[in-house]
């Protein structure tokens, strides 16, 4: 009975984690990255070193656990990522994610060396444990602080995050093998290494397809889409590996062709996913804090400090620069991609592999990874919006993102159904504008349904349904986004929106449904201001169709952040014109 008892037990603690981890969601965004710290922490106490005394020593039940975690937050990270973004970037994203981890790990080796007394084999698997940024850590926090970064900027840290961990773990189990059986040979290391990420390219590329191909033909019931991609991920994870390719590079691609495609229950497989991964998160997290002792770290805590001041301040900054070097970027970017490489639960699931094949002295490298980890996420999580900010890298959003409902629409994959409350001063109840691309179906009003045309005038409090593509659905937010109206018209005041200099006047028509040469459709906002005025300042509007455009931050004669401000209906001069609107207003007013 008592075995009874320890599983009864152990399957409440387990579910009360789970509904902290749910309840905690609604605390995340206010929080950030540190939230994921504070589990961390719980796991560390409630281990056997700490006051929970959990005895707790199974690395293959961590291991495991970690492996499933990671690789659906792979996956979930290559279904967020465009093609277009995909291939813009990646040039400087791989080099990020090959030469800048294996930089990073070489110049923290000597301090590792140094502060730890080891070796230089032990000090460099150090370096390569600690080396690669944590794609689940880098975008909740940039999601939870409600950072728009701009467009180039955000692609090389998706992909670099998604793909900078196969090479992370081929340096990590090159050296535990050279420390464990003798030297290698690099030169056959390398062909391993390259034979494992075109296999893991191959292997990810056919899984996406077939996920892609089954999910889109199969007839499964309402609610099993999700489940079915999740699991498919993991079995491209799991076959991957088996065969000894990369897993990891493997999955993310997947996510990356699946994400790209046109499938059934998009919506569904993304909040499910979004669910998957938070949880997924948490206990893993929860566990590797499991399987730290707070006395053994205090043994390595000021050696692991300095081993994470240098990673911070030196070897990712020098890495970024000099892999960035060959493309055009600016240093403020290369600045703030230094400051963001956080390092998350991948650090410290890497350190666990020493556990796993027995290397003597492995807690070393466990412990200083958590120190690393916990100082990354405390330091560099609660200031990289700030660095964001000052750095003009990005600006937060001061308007919440609005409720939309998302319907499949069984029989097609091309429109879904998007659904929107109207509220006070939004954009499409103050302009009526909506992009071409999305066509009104019905609104909802005081529980009556009722057709665009006789629900027109839409009015405040009114749901309105939109037929949209499921990979443009999101773009629909800025429109019904409540925003207070300003006090009185300033010409310098910011648009309605914000979009990088880069954007093209191509995309600003497709959205908003403007008229664009042929031959402009590829010219960036910066581009036209440079064509529309001999001099570009601060604060200069140039007008496109019904929209103005504003200047709002210029770099070296050229814009890098473009306000939006959607011209105002024009107010009736005649009488009869005045009156109607004012019957309108009264009919809205008492419904």
């Amino acid at each position: 009975m008592a075995s009874l008892d320890t599983v009864s037990l152990a399957i409440l603690l387990g579910s009360l984690l789970v509904l902290a981890g749910i309840l905690s969601s609604l605390i995340a965004l206010r929080f950030g990255a540190p939230l994921l710290l504070v589990f961390l922490l719980v796991g560390m106490m409630a281990g056997e070193g700490g006051p929970g005394g959990i005895k707790f020593d199974d690395v293959g039940t961590a291991y495991t656990v970690g492996s499933i975690a990671l690789a659906l937050i792979l996956f979930d990270g290559g279904l967020r990522t465009r093609f277009a973004s995909f291939r813009n970037v990646l040039g400087p994203a791989v080099t990020l994610a090959t030469m800048g981890v294996l930089i990073t790990a070489v110049l923290t080796a000597p301090v590792a060396k140094f502060v730890l007394g080891i070796g230089w084999i032990p000090a460099l698997l150090v370096g390569a444990v600690v080396a690669s940024t944590d794609a689940a850590a880098v975008f909740f926090l940039i999601n939870a602080r409600g950072l728009r970064l701009r467009p180039r900027v955000r692609a090389v840290l998706e992909v670099e995050s998604g793909t900078n961990d196969p090479f992370a773990v081929f340096l990590a189990l090159l050296l535990i093998e050279i420390l464990l059986v003798g030297d290698q040979s690099w030169s056959h290391a390398m062909m391993i290494f390259l034979r494992d990420a075109i296999l893991g390219c191959v292997i990810g590329f056919a899984g996406g397809q077939i996920i892609t191909l089954v999910l889109n033909r199969l007839v499964l019931a309402q609610g099993l889409h999700a489940p079915f991609v999740a699991v498919s991920a993991l079995v491209v994870f799991a076959f991957a590996n088996a065969v000894h390719a990369s897993g990891f590079l493997a999955v993310y691609l997947a996510g990356l062709v699946v994400g790209n495609k046109q499938t059934r229950a998009h919506n569904s497989v993304v909040v499910f996913l979004d669910a998957a991964t938070w949880l997924a998160q948490i206990v893993m997290f929860v566990l590797l804090g499991l399987l730290a002792w707070p006395h053994r770290l205090a043994d390595t805590l000021l050696g692991a400090i300095a081993i994470s001041l240098v990673l911070m301040l030196v070897a990712r900054p020098v890495a970024v620069f000099l892999c960035l070097a060959p493309f055009k970027f600016q240093v403020n970017e290369k600045i703030f991609l230094s400051w963001v490489g956080l390092r998350g639960a991948v650090g410290i699931f890497l350190a666990s592999i020493p556990l796993l094949v027995g290397l003597p002295g492995a807690h070393l490298y466990f412990d200083v990874a958590f120190v690393v980890v916990a100082s990354s996420l405390l330091v560099q999580g609660w200031t990289v919006a700030l660095a964001a900010r000052k750095l003009d890298i990005s600006f937060a959003r001061a308007d919440p993102l609005p409720r939309r409902i998302e319907l499949d629409l069984p029989g097609q994959l091309a429109r879904e159904i998007v659904g929107y409350p109207v509220p006070a001063n939004s954009p499409y109840l103050r302009r009526g504008l909506i992009p071409t691309w999305a066509r009104p179906t019905l609104v909802i009003r005081k529980e009556e349904i009722l057709t665009p045309a006789e629900a027109h005038p839409v009015r405040e409090g009114d749901y309105v349904y939109l037929l949209a593509p499921p990979e443009k659905a999101q773009a629909l937010d800025r429109f019904f986004v409540k925003m207070p109206a300003p006090a009185a018209p300033d010409p310098r005041l910011l648009g309605d929106f914000f979009v990088p200099g880069t954007a093209t006047l191509g995309a600003l028509a497709e959205i908003y449904g403007l008229q664009v040469a042929a031959d402009h459709t590829e010219v960036s906002l910066a581009d036209y201001f440079s064509e529309q005025l001999r001099r570009v300042k601060m604060g200069d509007v140039v007008e496109l169709g019904p929209i103005a455009l504003l200047a709002h931050q210029v770099s070296g004669g050229r814009v890098t952040t473009v306000g939006l401000r959607l011209a105002e209906p024009e107010a009736p001069s005649d009488l009869l014109g005045r009156v109607e609107i004012w019957w309108k207003r009264i009919q809205n007013y008492f419904g």
